[in-house]
């Protein structure tokens, strides 16, 4: 949309409005948008990744590489229950590298800047930190046990080593400049582990009684959220862990806001911070309204009514008050947005919006008679101008580095390529649903084509036969 016909004042709004639009290819269970927010990466319960372009909301690619549902997204890596990890090249669609564990994945995160490196959360056990520059991926273990300080060490119980030597981590984020992993386990502990030397620094007991679920950081770095079972969402103020002179015994993570439902109780799917780091929102468990926080005073601005099913991964645009989110029941990716009215008086220097009919005076030479051979030969010179459809100019963007891929077009809620068929330079149609599938009619029948050319002759004789008998009486 041509930004002079958006109403400034409603640019200036930072949280989306609405329930504005939707996108369908097959049964999405994540989402995430690429660094420009161009693109929606969406993963599909069949291990299929589709992406989608946004100006368009048509397919640009689809990744197969997986065989059971994706667990999570960042874009170039892609965790699934099949127990392994993707880097996908997106140029192409090809699979850089392929890494399989030991146990399904709960989630994957690259490095902010090595995409050759990253950490994953397994089931059931040890999360690991792996090297993936080389054919042969190098695999570090990470510790879960949180690290006490001396004065809880000397005090620390049997039963306490016990239940540390017990602990899971469910969630693994780098720190924005990638020299430190932040932790969540099972009984409620952050851990921070310095990449380098995969050893615990510090941790801290954020919930007593509770999971933590997800941990999401700014674009900055450095705030954090964090979702737990507890159905307390956190806002956590980090400290500048790349600083030279840093004392890990002066590291201190202090929640910032706690954001609850008291009334209603609820618990929380997803959560994730807005692209400025302003607004916190959530999707709720058992429900299907998106609640969306301010951070300045801790207070609920604005519920998002979806549609009426229960809402899953939701994601936030990079750039735009826009948010996207996956249904859990029929899989569709909702677009929530601002409504932008459209300022028509922008169209023309000299149009005016008026509220009631004015009477129109006309000019002088308004509605003058032209000769038809001066009328004929201005239509003969507008055809003869070449107009230029196919060249897409590039738009300005505070990138540098520009990636575009090719968009399916005329092609609505496709499945899958298979029922695409090309009729021509740039026309696609829809495959019928019988179209293709003619071997297996003839698979069905163990007859030869001699056995069923008689068949079809003894059909004809008696069609035949029948009609002389019905001409005789």
């Amino acid at each position: 949309m041509n930004s002079s016909l958006i109403d400034p004042f409603i640019l200036a709004q930072d949280y989306p409005e609405s329930l504005t639009g939707r996108l369908r290819s097959g049964h999405a269970t994540c989402i995430k948008f690429n660094r420009k927010g161009d693109f929606l990466a969406s993963g599909r319960v069949d291990g299929t990744i589709v992406v989608f372009d946004i100006e368009t909301n048509g397919v640009a690619r689809k990744l197969r590489g997986h065989t059971r549902q994706i667990q999570s997204l960042r874009y170039l890596l892609s965790s699934s229950q099949d127990w392994k990890c993707v880097l996908w090249d997106l140029h192409d669609g090809a699979r850089l590298r392929i890494v399989r564990f030991e146990a399904p994945v709960y989630i994957a995160e690259l490095h902010p800047y090595n995409h050759f490196l990253f950490v994953a959360s397994l089931f059931e056990d040890q999360p690991m930190l792996v090297d993936i520059s080389s054919s042969i991926p190098v695999k570090r273990q990470l510790p879960s046990a949180p690290k006490r300080s001396r004065i809880d060490g000397e005090a620390m119980t049997e039963k306490q080593a016990a239940q540390d030597a017990k602990q899971n981590t469910c969630v693994t984020i780098f720190t924005s400049l990638g020299n430190h992993i932040i932790t969540g386990t099972n009984k409620g502990w952050l851990n921070i582990i310095e990449t380098e030397s995969c050893q615990t620094i510090h941790s801290t007991r954020l919930c007593n009684n509770g999971i933590i679920i997800l941990l999401r950081l700014t674009v900055s770095g450095r705030d954090m959220v964090s979702n737990s079972s507890d159905r307390i969402i956190r806002t956590i103020r980090l400290p500048d862990l790349g600083r030279i002179d840093l004392d890990i015994d002066d590291i201190r993570l202090e929640v910032e806001h706690k954001f609850q439902d008291v009334v209603n109780r609820l618990s929380w799917n997803h959560v994730a911070f807005s692209s400025t780091g302003e607004y916190v929102t959530a999707s709720t468990y058992m429900n299907h309204d998106i609640y969306v926080w301010e951070r300045g005073h801790g207070s609920l601005v604005k519920i998002l009514e979806g549609p009426k099913e229960e809402l899953g991964v939701i994601d936030w645009h990079p750039h735009r008050p826009f948010v996207a989110a996956c249904g859990l029941e029929t899989g569709r990716v909702y677009l929530f947005s601002i409504v932008t009215p459209q300022r028509w008086s922008a169209l023309a220097p000299d149009f005016a919006e008026v509220e009631e009919n004015v009477e129109y005076i006309e000019r002088e030479d308004e509605f003058d008679i032209h000769p038809i051979e001066e009328i004929h030969k201005r239509r003969l010179d507008l055809e003869d101008e070449v107009v230029d459809v196919l060249t897409v100019e590039p738009a300005k963007s505070e990138f540098e580095e520009s990636f575009s891929m090719p968009v399916l077009l005329d092609i609505i809620d496709s499945e899958s390529e298979e029922d695409i068929v090309a009729v021509g330079p740039g026309t696609m149609r829809r495959r019928s649903p019988g179209e293709g599938r003619e071997w297996m009619n003839r698979g069905q029948s163990g007859d030869s084509a001699d056995e069923r050319a008689g068949t079809r002759r003894s059909v004809a004789n008696g069609s035949a036969t029948s009609a002389a008998r019905i001409r005789r009486r």
